[in-house]
């Protein structure tokens, strides 16, 4: 089966157009590496909960908004090879200004234990 490593990051609403812009050109490079997929949502309806949520675990400050996002490999090898292929790619030297707190978006990676759908 697949892996993937899973991103939930904290945005100012006014940087939405740098992540997107940010993130986009970083997919390229993480596809050049191995990556089968990549995602990055924009969050749409992510409600506060009464226990936890998405907001409380990347601690969103006021006009901040959530992105999920993942990044699917087809192995945690291929990943791993990955992640050193993309880290010395000179496309992803880190931007003067970052369009997001980096101090508080949370990731894993995860092995992949059911899979259904297209593919």
């Amino acid at each position: 089966m697949s892996y993937v490593d899973g991103f939930v990051i904290p945005v100012p609403e006014g940087q939405k157009e740098a992540y997107r812009k940010m993130a986009e050109e970083a997919a390229v490079v993480f596809r050049d590496a191995g990556a089968t997929h990549v995602v990055e949502c924009w969050g749409d309806d992510v409600p506060e909960g009464k226990v936890t949520d998405f907001h409380g675990a990347v601690k969103t400050e006021k006009d901040e908004n959530v992105v999920f996002s993942w990044i699917t490999w087809p192995s945690r090898e291929a990943r791993d090879e990955g992640n050193k292929r993309v880290m010395a790619d000179p496309h992803m030297k880190a931007p003067d200004v970052m369009p997001f707190n980096t101090q508080r978006m949370i990731f894993g990676g995860f092995e992949v234990i059911v899979e259904s759908g297209r593919k």
